[in-house]
């Protein structure tokens, strides 16, 4: 008796789908696309309807045949990849290139590789969704357009193997407008003054000075006279709890997991890449070997803008919620997420355990150290999404200061937030980008009494001066991204790799810095082709590509009104623009093979020394990054270098006369226990390699002026 076929992507999950359907079906992997546009010409027929020209490249005809062979003996085909638009292409192309009988063809849908999922997804196929399918072609084919017209312009006019895309230009241009908006940052000087104040009693507390007591004027310290003179006022003034506010606040948790949030997530808490996180979410949501159970599906499908959950998933969480941790960490109703990003597709679910009885703890043995992370963060996640909210008493003391010689009222205030109930809190807290406050580590306050008086203990002024908004990291550039309505779920990973292989872009310290080649290409595009890259036309296509999915559009159109006004453009700057000089910066020394100056160049696994004499000269040396430290064992220079799987860490630039390494970033400043090497310890925390001293790294760097 003929077998049913099965097609999905990837061998994982082909294993995985073998385990659940039995013997009944063939399960085969079509290794994800098998047919795309050529690589060496547009392959879209502009003068024709932009009919593209889909090929079979020639590393997937032994692919494309085989599964033709397998479909040939089938009863029926079964096409089960992925559940967006990418995977409906895939299996519309699977279709197209094996010339599969379509009155054979089944499509089934499924969110996540459980029993009960697939098994309810062959109880209803359906025909291949053509409207998700001309959305992902007209962004295929969009794309195409744009790379195949500006790359070649910029061969042209700047230097040859350059490309520029369409959506990573507008992240290019992001990156761009924050640095420029970082270098004409004018800091301005301010101060702040605090007053360490006590009870009768002796119990003391820090109150910070905000404004004066008498109006609602903003006091503002610009200089270190105006301090001093009102450091003296405050001198003198007698203290005295003018106002107390007290309040219980409710903390509710954040959603389920969405593509943005993980990726965002992952950087902070894991330091992954978003491209790192979708590889290891893939290998989740396929399914691993877990013990007896087999090959399983641990997590949803990845690539989602959904906050929905099933029911099911709900009722399975809140049952675990009441017998873990009891009845008080259970709201009476499941919460519902509705609140959506732009172009958010409802009928997918938000990213969890396919089954929250799986507790890491119990998966730790199967997985490796990054499955197991990711995992334990989408866990914690999801089952702290239907946990009680947390409650918090904060309290907030306004200090009347006032100075019996002139009369003046000054208004200090002091808070405190201290945690009544724990709820979701207990299991999970959300990360903070690099420079976002923190709520945590305030003091409590002691009791205090309205007209309470109160003793000055001391004052302390400080100067301070304003900072420029940070640069983008993974986490803050793909939020930024999302809230722009720029790319979707199944984009956002290549973007970020992409402008970083080009060489357009690099990371220091988790941050993206523009390269001299990205800042060129950006003018270029800027000043000759503004629109492809401005941040609301971009969006507004993304939208359009939405209604071309939802089959509110066609989408030949949709291509036709970009496309003819953007090559009137390409036809006109060609004619204008001047060559660039893509000059290389000086590395400061000479080859040692023809004596020619050394420039430092970037390619797909960042900077390195060239010869300035490329190509007659084929010299190329290591970068290094010196972090201005000498080493601890020789006096060298301590120098960034990259380990195995692009793993950084910082050793000796004598090596290999000098072996000495760490894996943390090392700190300019010496210990001030004992004058050892310092290393970068949890982002805000320094410390000693010797002596194993630790404090706040803020507290070593800081320039504060002490009246």
């Amino acid at each position: 008796m003929a077998k049913d076929l099965v097609i999905v992507e990837s061998p994982a999950k082909a294993r995985t789908l073998t385990r659940i359907l039995g013997g009944r079906y063939l399960v085969k992997a079509s290794l994800g696309h098998v047919r795309d546009l050529p690589k060496s010409a547009l392959g879209v027929d502009v003068g024709n309807g932009f009919a593209p020209k889909y090929l079979v490249p020639k590393e997937k005809r032994e692919v494309v045949s085989r599964l033709s062979k397998a479909a040939k003996g089938a009863s029926s085909v079964y096409l089960a990849t992925d559940p967006d638009r990418e995977g409906e292409a895939i299996s519309w192309h699977l279709v197209e290139a094996t010339r599969l009988d379509k009155a054979t063809v089944k499509r089934v849908v499924f969110h996540e590789i459980t029993r009960e999922a697939i098994t309810e997804a062959f109880r209803h196929p359906r025909a291949i969704d053509m409207c998700l399918v001309n959305a992902q072609q007209a962004r295929r084919i969009l794309d195409r357009l744009v790379g195949y017209k500006l790359s070649p312009l910029l061969w042209q006019k700047v230097k040859g193997g350059l490309s520029a895309g369409r959506v990573q230009s507008v992240a290019l241009r992001m990156i761009v407008d924050r640095e420029l908006e970082i270098e004409g940052f004018v800091p301005k000087e301010y101060w702040t003054i605090e007053a360490e104040l006590a009870k009768s009693t002796g119990e003391s507390f820090t109150a910070a000075l905000v404004g004066f007591s008498d109006t609602s004027s903003k006091l503002e310290i610009p200089n270190r006279d105006e301090a001093v003179r009102i450091t003296a006022e405050l001198e003198e003034a007698s203290y005295i709890v003018a106002n107390l506010n007290k309040k219980e606040t409710a903390r509710q948790p954040p959603p389920p997991f969405i593509t943005s949030t993980l990726q965002q997530e992952a950087w902070r808490k894991l330091r992954f890449t978003a491209k790192h996180t979708m590889a290891v979410a893939q290998q989740l949501y396929e399914g691993l070997p877990i013990g007896r159970e087999g090959s399983v599906g641990l997590i949803t499908y990845m690539r989602t803008d959904s906050k929905r959950v099933s029911p099911k998933a709900l009722t399975e969480t809140r049952h675990h919620i009441q017998e873990k941790y009891g009845s008080e960490y259970l709201p009476p109703h499941p919460r519902q997420f509705t609140k959506k990003v732009k172009g958010a597709q409802e009928a997918h679910e938000a990213i969890r355990p396919t089954s929250v009885r799986r507790e890491p703890s119990l998966l730790k043995p199967y997985l490796s150290r990054d499955q197991f992370r990711l995992y334990e963060l989408i866990w914690k996640r999801m089952v702290a999404s239907q946990m009680a909210a947390a409650l918090i008493d904060s309290t907030t003391a306004e200090i009347e200061a006032k100075n019996p010689k002139s009369g003046r009222g000054y208004l200090l205030r002091a808070t405190s937030s201290v945690i009544k109930f724990p709820g979701f809190m207990t299991l999970y807290q959300e990360g903070k980008d690099d420079g976002e406050a923190s709520d945590e580590g305030k003091a409590t306050l002691p009791g205090l009494a309205k007209g309470e008086l109160l003793e000055l203990l001391g004052l302390r002024p400080e100067r301070h001066f304003t900072q420029p908004p940070p640069r983008y990291t993974e986490a803050t550039l793909i939020k930024a991204l999302e809230e722009n309505g720029i790319g979707r779920p199944s984009t956002y990973a290549l973007i970020l790799s992409t402008i970083q292989e080009r060489g357009y872009v690099e990371k220091q310290d988790g941050q993206f810095h523009p390269l001299k080649l990205g800042l060129i290409v950006d003018e270029l595009l800027r000043e000759h082709f503004p629109e492809v890259i401005d941040v609301g036309f971009t969006a507004q296509m993304e939208k359009e590509l939405d209604e071309i999915a939802r089959g509110e559009r066609e989408w030949v159109p949709v291509i036709e009104d970009f496309y003819t006004p953007f090559e009137k453009t390409i036809k006109e700057a060609a004619s204008r623009i001047k060559k660039v000089e893509a000059l290389y910066e000086p590395a400061g020394e000479t080859c040692p093979m023809c004596g020619k100056p050394m420039v430092i160049k970037s390619g797909r696994f960042g900077k390195f020394l060239a010869c300035s004499g490329y190509p007659h000269c084929k010299t190329a040396k290591p970068f290094l990054i010196k972090v201005g430290v000498t080493c601890p064992q020789c006096g060298g220079e301590l120098v960034e270098r990259q380990g195995r799987k692009r793993r950084t860490f910082y050793g000796c630039a004598n090596y290999p006369d000098c072996n000495f390494t760490t894996r943390n970033r090392p700190v300019p400043e010496p210990c001030p226990r004992c004058g050892g090497l310092l290393t970068l310890y949890r982002r805000k925390w320094a410390k000693c390699i010797k002596c194993e001293y630790k404090g706040g790294l803020e507290e070593l760097k800081a320039e504060t002026a002490v009246i």
